[in-house]
């Protein structure tokens, strides 16, 4: 697993890299949803956090 780890850092290691990573955690980590959300949203989106959380975990082992 440790090759993967390192491409991870380096795909996100540039500046483009780094840029699209902070995109990922705007519209996942950082998005909240309302009160009315149906629990297939609440689902989709903690899904989506467990991947962004999965890249920025394999990104800091390939440092």
């Amino acid at each position: 697993m440790q090759e993967i780890e390192k491409m991870y850092a380096r795909t996100f290691g540039s500046a483009s890299g780094t840029a699209v990573i902070k995109h990922l955690r705007k519209i996942t980590i950082e998005r909240f949803l309302g009160a009315d959300a149906t629990d297939a949203e609440l689902r989709g989106l903690e899904a989506q956090r467990a991947l962004v959380h999965q890249i920025e975990s394999l990104i800091e082992r390939g440092k």
